[in-house]
């Protein structure tokens, strides 16, 4: 039998950057929710492992997307030692492979779309959720990502204001310039006053305890909680997720490593109360339904939103000819 060339493109970091933007990233993850939520996109279970080396974390996020025609994994971790060497901790790449031959057909970097699929996820949750009238935004964390969630959140809602706090204030200058540079006012505050404040405040933390009590959080107020993607980490307080309206990525995710799992470990929230994003979106739930409503998204990280965005950049690679290939 006769053996066909199959040509695989590579989509380098640089290239994605170039080619998938926030909107582009922002109706992709939007998309991949709803298709979701009808069933037509599954996820695989993930793999998440320790590895007892570099103090990392490493794994894989699969699944298909029926309606959307995409299949592929995506392979990478966390390696917390990354930052001293100038290299992000975050480390991923994406593999898509044709669904009709299982034949690999594109090999994507995940760095950058791993971040901007984060923030497009907080600001898709932001637009369904958020008060109409919300004006300031809060920011809990200045990592690698905050800067991506603060462009993406600053598109979704007219904000007048950042408040922002990190458990490492030095870090908190470069949420400043961006907040500058997009013409929002910038503050950092405690914690408590971040609360007081802000009409809605997205999480992006490694935090294994609550950053925020409920008791610190205004009525009105939606939260998207971004950091929380393995067992026994926690940005907020567990009776703020129980007496808030929570809606998640998948269920099954912000039972088990997301937000959710430790209100759900003590029994102050039902799994069958947390609403998936996607009903939302396809108008199958009515998200917010009042101004003193306290809503919270889960954004506990699906590997769906990993190949949605990387199938825009591969095929904005192949329609541009700028990708170069190799034959398998």
């Amino acid at each position: 039998m006769e053996t066909q060339t199959n040509n695989v493109l590579i989509v380098d970091e640089d290239l994605c950057q170039k080619l998938v933007s926030r909107q582009q990233a922002f109706d992709a993850v939007k998309g991949v929710f709803a298709a979701m939520a009808r069933g037509g996109a599954r996820n695989f279970p993930v793999i998440r492992e320790a590895l007892g080396y570099a103090d990392a974390v490493y794994g894989f996020k699969s699944g298909f997307d029926r309606e959307g025609g995409v299949l592929g994994v995506k392979s990478g971790g966390y390696w917390p030692g990354n930052a001293a060497l100038g290299l992000t901790n975050h480390q991923s790449t994406v593999c898509l492979f044709d669904p009709d031959t299982g034949r690999l057909s594109a090999l994507v970097g995940g760095n950058y779309l791993t971040a901007v699929r984060t923030a497009a996820s907080s600001a898709v949750s932001i637009a369904q959720l958020a008060r109409k009238d919300a004006k300031v935004l809060g920011m809990v964390g200045a990592g690698h990502q905050s800067t991506f969630q603060l462009r993406a959140a600053a598109e979704q809602r007219a904000f007048e204001k950042v408040v922002a706090w990190n458990p490492h204030p030095e870090m908190l200058p470069k949420l400043a310039e961006v907040a500058k540079e997009i013409g929002l006012e910038f503050e950092a505050v405690s914690q408590q006053e971040l609360g007081a404040q802000a009409d809605v405040i997205i999480t992006i933390t490694s935090a294994f305890e609550p950053l925020l009590l409920r008791s610190w959080v205004k009525p009105g107020t939606h939260l998207a909680c971004m950091g929380t993607d393995t067992k026994g980490k926690m940005e907020v307080d567990p009776d703020l997720v129980a007496n808030a309206d929570v809606f998640t990525d998948e269920v099954a995710q912000s039972v088990s490593i997301g937000e959710a799992q430790h209100a759900v470990d003590r029994g102050t929230l039902n799994p069958g109360a947390i609403t998936p994003i996607g009903d939302v979106i396809n108008g199958d739930h009515p998200g917010r339904t009042s101004d003193e409503q306290i809503t919270l998204f889960d954004g506990t990280g699906v590997g769906l939103q990993d190949l949605a965005v990387a199938s825009v950049a591969a095929r904005l690679a192949h329609e541009s000819g700028l990708a170069p290939s190799f034959s398998l």
